[in-house]
């Protein structure tokens, strides 16, 4: 684990520009800065009570679903 901020944040913006434009990272950063975005208040609502059983099925159809097929080097 990569205790570096500037690799930290250059791993977050290589993550999420392999899925979004360089438009919709902006507008993402945008809104998590002027929305005030609480992750762990977010995560709360998202997950609600779910079970760690459930919450577990959902990871695993969601990685059977989405296959990594990226870079294993770029995970390291």
């Amino acid at each position: 684990m990569s205790t570096n901020t500037a690799d930290v944040l250059t791993k977050g913006m290589e993550s999420m520009l392999e899925k979004m434009s360089i438009v919709d990272v902006e507008q993402f950063i945008f809104l998590v800065k002027s929305e005030g975005f609480d992750y762990t208040k977010w995560q709360r609502d998202y997950f609600g009570n779910m079970s760690k059983e459930d919450m577990n099925k959902d990871i695993d159809r969601y990685f059977s679903e989405h296959p990594y097929s990226g870079d294993p080097a770029k995970l390291i």
